[in-house]
């Protein structure tokens, strides 16, 4: 890959990866609700998602996920469905993602880290994307590995900016509404971004 078509990809992906979507409007939603330490385990989950899916793009995996969409559908009702549930309970500020939670644990590092994992890989527009982005950028007559890596530790890179970007206007907003008389208002503004990242995956 040369250095021409990083030139290229770069503010290619940088435009894609900041534009508000389900991923970023997560990490946003959960930085209000559990602060950008804690979001940052389900950006990790999110990045090794994106990174599956782009490196699955370009050795042709994705084609033969794209034949079989019912695998998109049970994993995109799941993952919708169990945000859905999360934003109600935020919504109702109950549940241990709320910021008024009596639970001293949260939600699980583990729990935050598959959601981010399943955002990322259950979203067909991802697949579609790199599908048609990454390709074009690949040299058939240089070694494959060495330009995967490349490409990938760029998307992961930006994408993790971006999701911090993101976490991080979370995080700023719940400390604004920290006051106990906000913190409903915290609760269900979160609660309504991730009912709608919820709603989002399922209808994609």
């Amino acid at each position: 890959m040369n250095s021409a078509a990083l030139m290229v990809f770069i503010p290619t992906f940088i435009a894609v990866s900041i534009t508000p979507g389900m991923c970023m409007t997560l990490a946003m939603s959960l930085g209000m609700s559990v602060g950008l330490k804690r979001t940052l385990w389900m950006m990790s989950g999110e990045l090794v998602g994106v990174g599956v899916v782009a490196i699955a793009s370009v050795v042709g995996v994705a084609v033969v996920m794209l034949q079989f969409p019912q695998l998109f559908v049970v994993l995109k009702l799941i993952g919708g469905i169990y945000l859905v549930y999360l934003g109600i309970q935020l919504w109702r500020s109950r549940g241990k993602m709320a910021v008024c939670s009596t639970s001293s644990m949260g939600i699980s590092r583990k729990a935050l880290a598959l959601q981010g994992f399943v955002t990322a890989v259950a979203n067909p527009k991802g697949w579609a994307f790199f599908i048609a982005l990454l390709p074009p950028f690949i040299d058939a007559s240089k070694p494959l590995t060495m330009q995967l890596v490349i490409l990938v530790s760029i998307i992961l890179s930006i994408e993790f900016l971006s999701l911090l970007l993101y976490a991080l206007g979370g995080s700023s907003l719940r400390k604004l509404l920290q006051e106990e008389k906000h913190v409903k208002t915290l609760n269900r503004i979160a609660g309504v971004l991730m009912i709608g990242v919820g709603i989002w995956l399922m209808a994609e």
